[in-house]
């Protein structure tokens, strides 16, 4: 027996099967990180459109106060039927630290604003304009954190034409609110 054939012959076959296994390992590895990226932009979006849905469910509420017997179960009504809460834990799972904390930044400045139109608030009142203008920079805040982590890429203001992101410097009742207290 050629015991140089057999050791020869036994290398050989383990290295294959090590380079198998290592570009096997590698390439689920790599789906793995494609499927993290492809779930956390899921719910990077989910988390947006779930607030806009009670952003919009709130503005409506703030342009008709008095048609609600109870606003404050109402708002709440928002918040819960939008279905914020539940994606908000989601994205606490899926989300990088910044975005997370982004969104719940959003989260923090869209119950101020649940709570201005609560107190009944209407959507031309000076309250609910104090707590719309941070939500609105705080969504604005949340977009920017997911555009740096998904693309790399930042956002600002002056991209739009605008010099903030809080939207006071183009909100027509702020300018009137202004103008009428100079």
């Amino acid at each position: 027996m050629d015991w140089g054939t057999l050791v020869a012959t036994l290398s050989g076959g383990s290295i294959a099967i090590s380079g198998t296994v290592l570009a096997d390992y590698l390439r689920h590895r790599r789906e793995d990180q494609r499927g993290g990226g492809a779930r956390r932009r899921a719910v990077y979006l989910e988390f947006i459109t779930a607030a806009e849905a009670c952003f919009t469910r709130l503005r409506h509420l703030a342009q008709s106060p008095g048609e609600e017997s109870d606003l404050e179960a109402a708002t709440r009504a928002a918040l819960r039927e939008g279905g914020i809460q539940e994606v908000r834990e989601r994205l606490f799972i899926e989300a990088s630290a910044g975005v997370a904390g982004a969104g719940q930044g959003m989260f923090e400045q869209l119950r101020a604003l649940r709570r201005a139109v609560a107190s009944g608030a209407g959507a031309e009142s000076a309250v609910f304009h104090e707590a719309y203008h941070p939500y609105i920079a705080a969504v604005w805040a949340y977009r920017v954190a997911v555009r740096e982590e998904l693309e790399g890429q930042s956002l600002t203001p002056a991209a739009f034409g605008w010099a903030t992101w809080d939207a006071k410097d183009r909100c027509p009742v702020c300018r009137e609110t202004a103008a009428a207290g100079a």
